[in-house]
């Protein structure tokens, strides 16, 4: 079971940036899927979960109304849509999918990690 998240890189502050989430194994597609991040020096936070069909979505405030997460079920996907990004996002991201099917915030609710993108954002 593995989860590949891709799609970091070095942009400028402003610019945007989708990070993708493949899963690989099994399907996720009855588990809630999240996105955290960890910074250097920093405990890893949440930035955004997604519920198992989608219809439930959940935003740590800092992200709030500048990312959007996304599921493609079908192609067992998991999106993360970062638009105005700020030199404060600069962190490696990780994906992740949950015991249940909800947009869980805690990061004790989730049981599979993939390994991780770097986002770099310069000012």
């Amino acid at each position: 079971v593995q989860l590949q998240a891709s799609g970091g890189g070095l942009v400028q502050a402003g610019g945007s940036l989708r990070l993708s989430c493949a899963a690989s194994g099994r399907t996720f597609s009855n588990n809630g899927m999240g996105w955290f991040r960890q910074a250097p020096g920093k405990e890893r936070e949440f930035v955004a979960a997604i519920s198992w069909r989608g219809s439930s979505t959940n935003y740590a405030d800092s992200v709030k109304g500048r990312f959007t997460i996304s599921r493609d079920n079908a192609q067992n996907t998991v999106y993360l849509q970062m638009n105005n990004l700020k030199p404060e996002d600069t962190a490696v991201y990780y994906c992740a999918a949950a015991r249940r099917p909800i947009a869980t915030r805690l990061l004790s609710e989730y049981n599979y990690w993939g390994q991780g993108t770097l986002v770099t954002v310069s000012s």
